[in-house]
């Protein structure tokens, strides 16, 4: 039973969860034309979150793009997908939706600005905050709103950064923002804007807000032209064209999958207190047209730290993993919350009391959630089954002060691979999992210009790929040295419990991560630590590779042999997990694969795995 205090924030989440109507309008529009309006809500958004790129002052948003844009209708309905990072397009809409809800409290009107950032009030977690622009018509009538989500690398709490490893409660983490007007008619409220830039401790905070500002007003005025061209009655038919277009397509999709319930479980390792094994279970269940994920069976054990994950993460982060798994050419609006019922039951780490801390949820169970969707569904499209995650427990960030006095802080999103699992008939590839999307990881030159530290190695480590009938893309081992005191925060999860592989492929490797690295105080971070490091310590942090996809045993050994040259795989893995044998020397490029025996050792090791003779 939900306890009374808790019952007023649940009832919210309910509400904001609604799937709204479509928008008013006596205009029938034809399809050409509602694409060219859908286009070019496209291009307002890339040019917002562009916008925003090329004038924010940290390096976490001008270097590693970790924004995104959205537009969002006057029914607080996703009108058009977001620029950015995946994880992200599909939670700006219910922090709108808070302020839609409010729109008379806080007096809306042509020319404002609001941000949001609250867990309760529709946010994921408090370092994304949503700065967000109604657009209005003619005849004074509400359109849609323009919305920017940008992680910001402080939130005035605790700790730099938000990540409080030990935090019990969200007040713990920073400054929680339901809805604040930033804008008014056009005019800054200077008050407002100054008490926030105060509850930040990082000099470049003041310049992101101002670009976030900037930029929306931007969006702002290409809708309103976009209105005066088209008109606003057509603007209106379009979206609610391309919500329903987008409706039909994905239920076209839903209805060639087979009937049943398929369900998953993940775990990640531990908490941040080290309770462990924290379970995300998820049923998938098809039935003609119709989709339900539900995420009964998920922990709720109310003693756990860290692994909150915000409602309107949760269901984001199922429909993440659901977008990726249908023909991309898919508009990605609010159809696609139209054709699912998506399940969390009130409590349980994805769906959590209110003032929960949620900074470290936004990592684990936010990809667990999606991961166990993926395996859930890997059965029926495997083609593609990737689980759009990351896996790592939060990056290795390091925190310092410069000869000013003035706090600087390394967040630790450098280039590497990790994560990168197969699908049917592709290895894994590239450097990063597709879930980071337009998140471009920081170089080792940017960051050494910013910052008293010093990146040793970016290696890919062999056999950290799951080996599979297409095998899973090797995690590389980050190597980096701070050249001052420094403080420095970790948590460790996805040791135990890697990333899954799928149809019968083996898991990533583990994530491990080393402090003080060749000195007597050489340890390995096996759970979470914040210390201080002395200056010359060095940090080597292995990330886990993707998982594999099918059975090792049946990879083509040619293909093995080229992994082998690659150095993606060890000789002993050729033949321990995928069974080929070969002939030669790695040292002279001339190994060749032993056709007769390989198909000896693949016939014992299957005879071993089913104990059954198998025909040669």
């Amino acid at each position: 039973m939900t306890a009374p205090a808790t019952a007023p924030a649940f009832a919210l989440r309910r509400e904001l969860a609604k799937k709204p109507g479509a928008l008013p309008t006596s205009v029938t529009i034809d399809p050409v034309s509602a694409d060219i309006i859908r286009g070019a809500f496209e291009t307002i958004c890339f040019e917002v979150a562009t916008h925003l790129g090329r004038a924010a002052s940290s390096p976490i948003i001008n270097q590693s793009n970790e924004r995104n844009a959205a537009i969002v209708d006057a029914h607080g309905r996703l009108a058009m997908g977001s620029i950015g990072t995946p994880h992200l397009t599909f939670v700006s809409q219910l922090t709108v939706r808070y302020g839609l809800l409010q729109q008379a409290k806080y007096d809306w009107g042509a020319g404002d600005v609001f941000l949001g950032n609250d867990p309760d009030a529709g946010g994921g977690h408090l370092p994304d905050y949503n700065v967000y622009a109604p657009v209005y018509d003619d005849a004074g009538e509400l359109v849609t709103c323009i919305a920017l989500q940008a992680h910001q690398g402080d939130t005035g709490g605790k700790d730099p950064g938000g990540f409080t490893l030990e935090a019990t409660d969200i007040f713990t983490e920073g400054l929680a923002i339901p809805c604040v007007k930033l804008v008014h008619r056009g005019e800054k409220r200077v008050d407002v804007i100054d008490m926030i830039v105060r509850n930040n401790r990082f000099a470049t905070f003041a310049g992101d807000l101002a670009a976030m500002i900037s930029a929306v007003e931007k969006g702002a005025r290409r809708i309103e032209a976009l209105i005066a061209r088209h008109g606003a009655d057509h603007v209106r038919a379009a979206i609610n064209h391309a919500i329903d277009e987008t409706e039909r397509q994905f239920r076209r999709e839903i209805a060639e999958w087979p009937d049943g319930t398929y369900p998953a479980t993940v775990y990640i390792d531990h908490d941040t207190a080290g309770t462990k094994d924290v379970k995300v279970h998820v049923e998938v269940t098809v039935a003609g047209e119709d989709l339900t994920v539900d995420l009964t069976g998920t922990d709720e054990r109310a003693n756990l730290t860290g692994v909150w994950n915000t409602f309107a993460n949760s269901r984001g982060y199922v429909m993440v993993q659901l977008a990726a798994m249908i023909d991309p050419a898919i508009v990605k609006n609010e159809g696609l919350f139209q054709a699912v019922e998506i399940v969390i039951p009130e409590g349980c780490i994805a769906n959590p009391p209110p003032n929960k801390p949620a900074a470290l949820g936004s990592f684990h169970p936010a990809c667990e959630i999606t991961e166990a969707v993926c395996v859930a569904l890997s059965g029926i499209v495997p083609a593609r089954a990737q689980p759009q995650v990351y896996k790592i427990g939060m990056p290795n960030a390091v925190i310092g002060f410069d000869a000013a006095g003035q706090m600087y802080m390394d967040q630790g999103v450098d280039c590497r691979s990790m994560d990168v699992s197969a699908v049917a008939g592709l290895d894994g590839w590239g450097a990063c999992p597709s879930s980071l999307g337009n998140l471009l990881l920081g170089q080792a030159e940017d960051a050494e210009s910013r910052f008293p530290v010093l990146n040793i190695a970016r290696e890919l480590t062999t056999d950290t790929g799951g080996a599979g009938q297409w095998r899973g893309m090797p995690g590389s081992c980050n190597v980096k040295q701070v050249l001052q005191p420094m403080m420095a925060t970790a948590w460790m999860v996805s040791h135990d419990h890697p990333i899954s592989g799928m149809g019968g492929g083996d898991p990533g490797s583990p994530y491990v991560n080393r402090f003080e690295v060749g000195s007597p105080n050489e340890r390995r971070i096996a759970l979470a630590e914040q210390a201080m490091l002395p200056a010359g310590a060095v940090m080597a942090y292995q990330h886990g590779g993707g998982g594999g996809f099918g059975p090792p045993t049946a990879r083509d050994p040619e293909a093995v042999k080229e992994d082998v040259l690659d150095e993606l795989v060890s000789e002993e893995a050729a033949r321990t997990r995928y069974g080929v044998v070969l002939t030669g020397r790695l040292e002279d490029y001339d190994l060749a694969v032993d056709a007769e025996a390989t198909r000896h050792l693949r016939a014992e090791m299957a005879e071993a795995d089913t104990g059954l003779v198998v025909a040669e």
